[in-house]
């Protein structure tokens, strides 16, 4: 599983997600609609890689029961506090590929582009056989993958291989220091793993970087249509519908994203 390395980018990411995390068009409206039957009946939320609680506070501020899963302390941490004094919602600290909560889901979500973080089917399968495992009968499980820019993966595989680009800039919500990123891509079409690397150089009001924090290389696995398909479908999951975005429009070559609905198949 792909992970940022030192203690302190870990740190430093959390306490920044928030500010500079990334967000799609429609997706909270999305998570709301396809939960309203979950409230009706009173049962419970799984959000898998919840991070800082993005989409689970949201969730459990219509009323439903939201547990949070997330092998990050330092962004359980975040969500902890953002969320505190709301009694309908817990945060788990543990490892999408093999959690045992002794309950099941009406519906599972994996959020953001997380489930690209599984870098081997190995854990790509026992993933989904953890929450295949925590499914009501009738249960949903909703996935939120990129669909990917084939032009850009030449790009990265190609000459912009490794290339520092910037990035953001945005303001760290803890001291009030101007952060600006820098951003380095790879591919390797081989094993479909794109490999990230972020620079942030934070700076003081006299515009003097106090400092750098790197997150060194994370991995990203990067999923084509029938690959999730044949996925699911091994791991004991019926495709019930793929959008291209979450308006659910019909997913085209021109799609940003890959948002999948499945049920338990046996």
């Amino acid at each position: 599983m792909s992970a940022i390395a030192s203690i302190r980018a870990r740190r430093f990411y959390a306490e920044t997600y928030d500010t500079a995390g990334v967000t799609w068009p429609g997706e909270i409206p999305f998570y709301l609609e396809l939960t309203t039957d979950a409230l009706k009946r009173h049962r419970p939320i799984l959000d898998l890689a919840c991070g800082t609680g993005r989409i689970a506070i949201p969730l459990s501020e219509t009323g439903l029961d939201v547990t949070g899963l997330d092998h990050s302390p330092f962004m359980l941490d975040v969500a902890r506090q953002k969320s505190e004094g709301v009694p309908n919602i817990q945060w788990v600290e543990g490892d999408m590929c093999a959690f045992q909560l002794e309950r099941t889901f009406a519906i599972i979500l994996i959020p953001g582009h997380a489930f690209q973080n599984l870098n081997t089917v190995q854990e790509q399968m026992a993933c989904l056989t953890s929450i295949k495992n925590h499914l009501d009968e009738n249960g949903l499980l909703v996935i939120h993958v990129d669909h990917l820019d084939l032009r850009w993966l030449g790009e990265i595989s190609g000459d912009k291989a490794g290339m520092v680009e910037v990035g953001q800039e945005f303001i760290h919500p803890l001291n009030g220091h101007t952060v600006r990123t820098l951003h380095a891509w790879s591919y390797d079409c081989a094993t479909q793993t794109a490999t990230h690397e972020t620079i942030w150089d934070v700076a003081s009001e006299r515009e003097k970087v106090e400092e750098r924090v790197e997150s060194g290389p994370t991995f990203f696995h990067c999923f084509f249509r029938y690959e999730m398909e044949h996925l699911l479908h091994r791991c004991g999951l019926a495709v019930q519908a793929v959008y291209g975005d979450f308006h659910r429009g019909e997913l085209t070559c021109k799609s940003p994203e890959m948002i999948w609905i499945a049920k338990r198949s046996r």
